[in-house]
């Protein structure tokens, strides 16, 4: 007997490639340039593409699932050896909280501008902007918040958490458009 609660196929693909993308958010936070108070590492890119090739929803799931693998406690964070939910209260805390929402914006806006037409590379260039800010509004945000509680001047979470990294995550994003387009149709079909 076939009920609506069944496993599919497409669940289990689905499910796949949200654990793939939570892993590879997690490879790439070990793939990074330790500057302080943050580092730069792959994490910005994958969580880019992840919007781009699940879409919003899929997107923000796949960096859900990292951000709970981190909370439990596997080294899946740039802050190693520091692991579990400690690291959220961290200096890089609001950049980690804000890549579900950078996935599922940078996926929202890839679909509202049509990322799968001629102008694909266009609209997910753009999209992955928007990503970025979230990542930077939220990032900065907390950063502010924790260097004031350390008797740090807030204005100084702009030089030190986003001001570094214009370049390298503009680059990211570009690298995140450029796959986005390239695997976007693939995508489209294994998730239909």
């Amino acid at each position: 007997m076939i009920t609506e609660y069944d496993i599919t196929a497409n669940h289990v693909r689905v499910f796949c490639l949200c654990t793939g993308f939570a892993v590879l958010t997690g490879l790439g936070a070990w793939l990074r340039i330790p500057i302080l108070p943050v580092p730069v590492t792959l994490q910005v890119l994958f969580v880019l593409l992840s919007g781009l090739a699940l879409g919003p929803h899929l997107g923000a799931a796949s960096q859900l699932l990292y951000i709970s693998a981190g909370l439990c406690g596997l080294p899946v964070f740039a802050a190693f050896p520091h692991v579990g939910p400690a690291v959220l209260f961290g200096p890089t805390g609001g950049y980690l909280l804000a890549f579900p929402a950078a996935a599922g914006i940078t996926g929202w806006v890839g679909e509202r501008l049509g990322e799968r037409n001629v102008n694909g590379w266009w609209a997910c260039t753009v999209a992955c902007g928007f990503g970025l800010l979230v990542i930077y509004a939220v990032g900065a945000g907390w950063l502010a918040v924790w260097l004031q509680m350390h008797g740090k001047s807030a204005l100084l979470a702009f030089s030190l958490g986003v001001k570094p990294f214009l370049l390298v995550d503009s680059l990211k994003a570009l690298a995140a458009s450029g796959i986005g387009v390239a695997i976007g149709p693939r995508f489209s079909r294994i998730l239909r």
